[in-house]
């Protein structure tokens, strides 16, 4: 990917890693339109950034497809685009309770990227250089006790992008999975005041390099995901679990 002169939409892009790569971007010189379910924000957004904006719900098939006809129409020289919307909360499957959460992280993580993706695909392999990024995270990799479906969301995305990566292959349309770590956001309740996260400068900082220095990257990992992303393939992913959940008893298997 090249990190100056595209067209980028982002659904999702209306506070955290979204917001902020948003911002970084149109200062590389980008046109950026971002996309959320607030109007007002949107329109905050727009008159403090100078930022496009437009309305998305990617929980509504119709509202994706709306979105898509309208950035299209004002932008027909679209050629990237970023899956960055999603949700995490925590869930427990002992208890039957869990589920309508689970559902709407299900809904969000998983059939949120796939209708915007379904969206805009033909349209971006009409573009000379285009580029499709998702956004997983290192938990797809090492399981948080806490978050067993929004580990299962992003391990899907994971394994998703790296077989439409496949598809795409005689195509325009160059795949990145963004793979984030724990980053000071309010993902999750408090997280923008953990000091055990990353900090959102930070992470961005990083990431913005990697594009710029790695523009045939397949997967943009910064430095601190790095302990999650390669546990299993560096054979230390019980450890890896280990020290991710400190307070759960775990029976440790042979591998």
């Amino acid at each position: 990917m090249n990190i100056t002169g595209n067209t980028i939409f982002i659904p999702g892009a209306t506070s955290g890693i979204g917001l902020e790569l948003a911002l970084r971007l149109q200062a590389a010189r980008n046109v950026v339109v971002i996309g959320g379910r607030r109007s007002d924000l949107l329109e905050r957004l727009t008159a403090e950034h100078g930022l496009s904006t437009v309305t998305i719900d990617t929980t509504d098939p119709a509202s994706v497809l709306a979105a898509r006809d309208q950035v299209l129409a004002q932008h027909p020289d679209l050629n990237v685009l970023v899956a960055m919307a999603g949700v995490m909360g925590p869930d427990d499957v002992r208890t039957s309770g869990f589920l309508e959460g689970a559902e709407r992280i299900v809904e969000t993580n998983v059939l949120g990227p796939l209708r915007l993706i379904a969206a805009f695909s033909e349209h971006l392999q009409t573009r000379p250089e285009a580029t499709l990024m998702t956004v997983s995270s290192g938990l797809a990799h090492t399981p948080l006790a806490l978050t067993p479906t929004y580990n299962g969301s992003k391990a899907f995305i994971h394994r998703f992008t790296e077989t439409i990566r496949l598809q795409f292959a005689d195509t325009p349309v160059q795949v990145i999975e963004l793979v984030p770590p724990a980053v000071r956001t309010e993902l999750m309740s408090g997280g923008s005041q953990n000091e055990h996260y990353l900090p959102l400068d930070a992470y961005v900082d990083e990431v913005m390099a990697l594009l710029e220095t790695q523009p045939e990257a397949r997967e943009i990992l910064v430095d601190a995901v790095k302990f999650l992303r390669f546990a299993e393939i560096e054979n230390r992913y019980d450890e890896a679990v280990a020290a991710l959940n400190p307070s759960v008893k775990l029976k440790v298997a042979d591998r």
